[in-house]
């Protein structure tokens, strides 16, 4: 799409700066990508920005020629992460023209590649403090649009709390954007994370839903159906209706991991840790307690729940063969830059790290 000239220089100059994003997990799944470019998603998606996860990512423009330096977790990016990290920075720079190469330096406190939204922080992050560094201001709508070509789920995590991303009406892209919801605070949400594999997954999230798309029976369904789920969610979460928000949010991810299971190849993203975390989650919720499931493209577990039920769902959670460990977070802010006297994520100091 072509950005607005709305966008323009703070007035610094070239600098330095670093930005903190969680992950965010979607209820109402996104799944599939619209023809015409632009990284559109074919359905639109509410969710949850998380506090327990996070990255934290430093960029430096250089004001000179050469190649971009781009490392992640201590180590260089492999081709694929580097060329979205560059092609973002490319689009910033179409506002700079001569701000040079720049220097990334990003770190995960969670596993990254593994199905828990690492790509949605990680350019929310990286979108926030080239910006900064850039001294440019762009305006929601255009941060919106330049996450969501990096990574469709990017411009959820710019936002805190609950999360609704539209697919949009524009040819070109521009209303295809996010929008808060509900801030953290006012439903204290739990969310326990069940990690089963920490190593990337085989076939990424982009991969897998285009050939969900192009080979499975399923993909108009899963268009056609998906209003009223977002309409049905909306509303659960307007009213704090739990038990409504359970059933739309389960319904939506067993829905999504059918459609990516009967593509051809199929794709089968779960564990069978994953299956059992399930019924275990299942049984709890007929037991009396306020809690449901979702699982992203990857292995791992989302149990969401009320305070009430959280020692519950801890408990039987690690009580499950093949379950690693938990992560246990709350509804968390959106991205932002990090001030000077902030601890780095991960124990990583990436301010010296972008210099060196």
């Amino acid at each position: 799409m072509t950005h607005s000239p709305r966008s323009s220089r703070a007035g610094g100059t070239l600098g330095q700066a670093c930005a903190v994003a969680h992950p965010n997990i979607a209820l109402v799944k996104y799944w599939g990508k619209k023809d015409g470019g632009g990284n559109r998603p074919a359905v639109g998606s509410i969710s949850m920005t998380l506090n327990g996860m996070a990255t934290q990512t430093c960029v430096r423009f250089t004001g000179s020629g050469g190649d971009d330096r781009i490392r992640l977790g201590g180590a260089e990016a492999d081709a694929n992460t580097h060329r979205r990290v560059r092609a973002l920075l490319d689009r910033l720079r179409r506002y700079v023209p001569d701000a040079g190469a720049a220097e990334v330096e990003s770190v995960n406190d969670f596993p990254t590649g593994a199905g828990l939204a690492s790509s949605a922080s990680g350019f929310a992050a990286l979108l926030v403090a080239a910006e900064a560094a850039l001294g440019l201001r762009l305006s929601e709508d255009e941060r919106s649009c330049l996450a969501r070509e990096a990574s469709g789920s990017a411009p959820r995590s710019l936002y805190g709390g609950f999360v609704e991303m539209s697919t949009g009406q524009s040819p070109d892209g521009s209303d295809a954007v996010a929008r808060p919801l509900l801030p953290p605070a006012d439903w204290p949400l739990h969310v326990v994370v069940a990690v089963i594999r920490e190593e990337e997954k085989e076939i990424g999230s982009g991969e897998g839903m285009r050939r969900s798309f192009a080979t499975s029976p399923y993909a108009a369904a899963w268009v056609s159906s998906h209003p009223a789920d977002l309409v049905e969610a909306r509303e659960a979460i307007r009213h704090h209706d739990f038990s409504r928000l359970a059933a739309v949010s389960e319904a939506s991810c067993l829905k999504m991991h059918a459609l990516a299971m009967s593509a051809r190849p199929g794709l089968l993203y779960w564990r069978g840790a994953t299956v059992e975390a399930l019924h275990e989650i299942v049984a709890l919720r007929r037991g009396g307690h306020e809690v449901f499931f979702t699982v992203d493209a990857g292995p791992q577990v989302k149990a969401v729940c009320t305070s009430e039920a959280l020692a519950a769902v801890r408990e039987r959670l690690l009580s499950i063969a093949g379950v690693r460990r938990l992560i246990v977070c709350r509804l968390g802010e959106g991205a932002r830059l990090l001030a000077p006297e902030e601890p780095c994520a991960g124990g990583r100091d990436v301010r010296r790290k972008v210099n060196q």
